[in-house]
């Protein structure tokens, strides 16, 4: 069966329907699978690792979790190992796991949670529902209220900073930014500043140098693994074109909707702003 957060169908709804047909039967799970990196760190905040039997590729935080088998990349689910693990309850990413494969999952009988925020303040909401279903409820309480208290103080902070030109890419071969409905813009909207590529038809196009030195930002984010070094020398081709500061931001931080995306967006609007 599948456990959607719906406003027709929420966790607690369906908690209160297995508690009046099902009576004495208590929803309780032991064998988890995480599908997304995001999702297992969700797990292991909330103190129910000792649950978790297999994630998916680069879970890699805390570093333990790396040492679970994968059984989900960006090639899809591995139905077979998971069949044979026989999990009680598999933790998916919906809008990163494909359709499809979710789908499968479910019409084979399995239960799954779907961890989908839209917004930073969301995951608020799918830390409470989770640590609900994992019986963690004193936990995700606390992770929850400083998560949504650390957010708003950020927000609050550069609500009224000059907006600037920026320009934010997670990978050079090829250069790929963001448009208006990723992710991260979410993020940049927060620090107080204007993505030039906002105005792109789908979420994270293909660009050219030559696009960026057109719209003339101040400052180059470079969201991804790699050095202030690297990332400098990426641009220096274009000196005398564009000038332009260059910061790097942990991708993994900004990118993964778990607590540390505080430090994560916290960090990069500092490195904006100056404070």
């Amino acid at each position: 069966m599948a456990l959607r957060l719906t406003k027709k169908l929420t966790i607690k709804l369906m908690l209160n329907l297995v508690a009046l047909c099902c009576s004495p039967v208590v929803l309780s799970f032991e064998r988890i699978v995480s599908l997304a990196p995001h999702t297992t760190e969700l797990i292991y905040a909330l103190g129910a690792e000792n649950k978790l039997v297999a994630v998916s590729d680069y879970s890699n935080y805390p570093s333990q979790a790396s040492q679970l088998p994968s059984v989900a990349n960006h090639n899809g689910v591995d139905f077979e190992a998971i069949v044979r693990l026989q999990p009680d309850l598999i933790v998916a990413w919906q809008g990163g796991n494909k359709p499809q494969d979710l789908a499968r999952l479910a019409s084979l009988g399995f239960t799954l949670y779907y961890s989908a925020p839209q917004s930073p303040a969301d995951i608020s909401q799918d830390i409470r529902e989770l640590g609900k279903l994992l019986e963690h409820d004193q936990r995700a309480t606390k992770l929850a209220d400083d998560f949504a208290y650390d957010l708003t103080k950020i927000i609050q902070r550069y609500a009224q900073v000059p907006h600037q030109k920026v320009f934010y890419y997670m990978w050079t071969a090829p250069l790929m930014t963001i448009g208006q409905q990723a992710w991260a813009n979410k993020l940049l909207d927060i620090c107080g500043v204007n993505n030039i590529f906002a105005d792109s038809p789908t979420p994270y196009p293909e660009v050219s140098k030559e696009q960026v030195i057109s719209q003339q930002p101040i400052l180059l984010i470079a969201a991804m693994k790699t050095s202030q070094q690297d990332a400098t020398q990426y641009w220096q081709s274009m000196q005398g074109l564009l000038d332009a500061r260059v910061i790097v931001a942990d991708p993994d931080e900004l990118h993964r909707f778990t607590p540390r995306l505080i430090a994560g967006l916290d960090s990069l609007c500092k490195k904006i702003n100056g404070y």
